[in-house]
């Protein structure tokens, strides 16, 4: 499968989270507090809560709901009451547009 316009990277303020749906997948895109893109899955896994409606702080994305916080580098949960991570997907950022594919995934050790 081939990555897809996802949004324009101006789209996304810094310590934001903006939710897209590409192909099905439900992802938050996110721009960290140094400015960097990351692209999580949206769905808590303690809950059915959308992740982009959330907090950002750093590189992490709390759970507005039950308050787990996600690594956006690794997309594990740093807090309970989650304990399942979400899945992390590669990001590819061309002439300012951000481009991800749902079925690449960024491979983290346990």
């Amino acid at each position: 499968m081939a990555a897809s316009r996802a949004c324009s990277v101006d789209e996304i303020a810094v310590g934001q989270a903006k939710r897209v749906v590409i192909d099905g997948v439900p992802i938050a895109v996110v721009k960290d507090s140094a400015g960097d893109i990351h692209a999580i899955g949206d769905t808590c896994t303690h809950g059915d809560i959308s992740l982009s409606e959330g907090f950002v702080e750093d590189d992490t994305l709390e759970c507005w709901a039950h308050g787990s916080r996600f690594s956006l580098i690794s997309g594990k949960p740093l807090s309970l009451p989650a304990y399942e991570p979400v899945p992390v997907f590669v990001v590819t950022i061309t002439d300012g547009d951000i481009y991800i594919d749902p079925s690449d995934t960024v491979a983290v050790d346990a």
